[in-house]
């Protein structure tokens, strides 16, 4: 064998057994390998293997081109390739337009589309533990949906999995319960972004329907006053009545319709103030053995049963304070644990979490499967509170990990997660507690301490990065410009909250105005010239500093609540010291004029 021929052979065989069909590698070895060659035979061998090795090296180099064009297009720090980008499928195609040259029948592997996941299926309990989920509280304050827009984001940046709408009157109930309705109540095409936003952002969004207690917006309107338990008061359902229960169901259908894709639905049944008092429930008291228990559990089944009747799969909650002087016996006796999963909840900073494990232990015994707790990171502190007190927040969410992180001790019921909440009013006819604005940085101290298991560095850093400020617990505040929506409202509310009050008792109490320019001077124009020009460019120049700064902050206010809400926190938080600087101000002046004069009656 001629080195040429063997040279052809060696350096073939490795080429052509990874590129070329066999039937062309055994054509070549019975060429090379018979002993019956001519010359010229032998000749055309060695073009022919010279031409399979050019074209075995062409082949040999274009498949590393196109490997290292692979391997640099992929991102370095993801294991499981999700398959060949647009430009590496058509490197594919190159490769299969060879491959027909040489009439190969075999066909390069096309990957398999990856797996899509159906929208709202993911389960609530994720990998990173129970479900974390900020409850919107709309009965008061309830922001324009171009806010929800800004603030759904920040929500799941800050680590919740979902939203707890509590609707009240802003949702758009239509039809005999168009009553019902706020006259800034949204409209359906509302609903169906504030769906679309929390699907983009990936929160869970459960509907809360009240349907026994904390009723007072639907029982205030005279239409139902013969549907209120006590006849003088608007709190709670008669629930023996024929018309609440089609009241209710009508409410909780009208909802469940907007939002076919809850996997959840909230039917609050806490605080139900008077059960017992109306005629009809001391009827069937005294026909039960005056088991009060008894009456709520049985309105209660009937609505949960109702709902999960009415669409299958979803799943229903409610609060737990009315079952908690409940024997475990007589909740297993109603058949409630087979249809909803109480939620424990706590506001206060020093929790009782013994007392929280005597009641997971009770709702075990009544055989519930599952349960939910509640914190709160505002509007839990006081009925008018204007500015959120952190580290009372802090500690009560803390409270809440010792208990998360004893729910071990439980195997067989389990946690489905915290809600969040964020009161807005302590109930329909009581003023605002804080603003949704005042407390963001509450809300993102209490998620990063439940994602972190304490308010750490790590927590500290990640909240401030998201928010653009640090929060600073023992000072109440998070310093710094702020980056989140909102953030204009917050520093703006806390220099109202720590200035406006203050700076005009201090005016009012300057010697001058105390002396010569009392309530009384003012009322009969009696005041001394001289005494009114030691304390009036004071008082003109604070009330302009504040007409300006309200006026900046009502347009900051309009830009994320319907004029309602602008207008009642105005009245509770800022007019009545602001009045009190203009009828000053204009009183001054106007008794100014008169240089003197004897009193002369006016009324205030």
């Amino acid at each position: 064998m001629s080195p040429c021929h063997g040279f052809c052979v060696f350096d073939c065989h490795v080429g052509i057994i990874k590129n070329l069909n066999l039937k062309y590698y055994f054509l070549f070895l019975s060429v090379s390998g018979s002993t019956m060659v001519t010359k010229r035979q032998a000749l055309r061998a060695v073009v022919l293997c010279l031409v399979l090795v050019a074209a075995v090296k062409l082949l040999l180099s274009e498949y590393r081109t196109e490997r290292k064009q692979k391997l640099a297009t992929m991102d370095p720090g993801s294991f499981w390739h999700q398959g060949p980008k647009v430009k590496e499928a058509v490197t594919v195609h190159k490769s299969e337009d060879i491959n027909s040259l040489f009439n190969w029948a075999q066909k390069p592997e096309v990957p398999e589309p990856p797996v899509k996941e159906e929208a709202g299926t993911a389960p609530l309990e994720t990998s990173k533990g129970p479900a974390r989920i900020v409850h919107l509280d709309l009965k008061g304050a309830a922001p324009k949906v171009k806010y929800m827009k800004q603030i759904f984001p920040l929500f799941s940046s800050l680590g919740a999995d979902g939203v707890l709408l509590e609707y009240e009157d802003m949702f758009p109930y239509h039809g005999n319960l168009t009553i019902l309705r706020s006259p800034y109540a949204y409209s359906m095409e509302d609903i169906e972004e504030i769906k679309s936003l929390a699907k983009l952002n990936k929160l869970e969004l459960i509907p809360l329907v009240q349907v026994f207690g904390h009723l007072e917006f639907v029982l205030k309107h005279e239409r139902y006053f013969h549907l209120r338990e006590v006849s003088a008061f608007p709190n709670s359902l008669n629930p023996h009545h024929p018309g609440s229960v089609a009241l209710v169901k009508d409410m909780v259908s009208q909802v469940m319709d907007c939002h076919p894709d809850a996997r959840w639905f909230h039917m609050g049944a806490d605080e139900v103030r008077g059960l017992g008092e109306s005629q009809d429930s001391k009827n069937w008291l005294h026909s039960n053995k005056g088991d009060v228990g008894k009456m709520f559990l049985n309105h209660a089944v009937s609505l949960a049963r109702f709902i999960t009747e009415r669409r299958s799969g979803v799943r229903v909650i409610l609060w737990d304070d009315m079952l908690r002087k409940i024997s475990p016996a007589t909740i297993k006796e109603s058949g409630l644990q087979d249809l909803a999963s109480p939620t424990i909840w706590n506001y206060l900073k020093k929790m009782d979490t013994d007392g929280i494990g005597t009641l997971i232990s009770r709702y075990h015994e009544a055989g519930f499967k599952g349960i939910w707790f509640a914190s709160a990171f505002k509007g839990g502190t006081g009925i008018d509170q204007r500015w959120t007190p952190l580290d009372y927040q802090l500690q009560n969410h803390l409270s809440w990990i010792k208990v998360m992180n004893s729910m071990t001790k439980y195997p067989s019921i389990t946690l489905h997660g915290i809600l969040l909440t964020g009161w807005q009013r302590f109930e329909h006819h009581t003023v605002l507690c804080e603003l949704l604005p005042v407390g963001i940085p509450s809300l993102a101290m209490c998620l990063q301490s439940l994602k972190h298991g304490a308010f750490d560095e790590n927590a500290k850093m990640e909240a401030h990065h998201i928010l653009g400020c640090n929060i600073k617990v023992e000072k109440d505040i998070c310093e710094g410009s702020g980056a989140f929506s909102g953030s204009q409202i917050y520093h703006m509310v806390f220099y109202i909250h720590t200035n406006l009050q203050k700076e005009v008792e201090a005016l009012m109490k300057h010697y001058h105005i105390k002396g010569g320019f009392s309530r009384y001077h003012r009322k009969y124009n009696f005041a001394n010239p001289r005494i009114i020009g030691f304390f009036q460019g004071r008082l003109k120049k604070l009330l302009d500093k504040w007409e300006t700064y309200i006026e900046n902050f009502r347009m900051e206010m309009e830009a994320i609540y319907f004029p309602d809400t602008v207008e009642e926190w105005m009245e509770e938080n800022v007019n009545a010291n602001m009045d009190l600087l203009r009828e000053n101000a204009r009183d001054a002046e106007r008794i100014l004029k008169l240089n003197g004069q004897p009193k002369s009656l006016k009324t205030l």
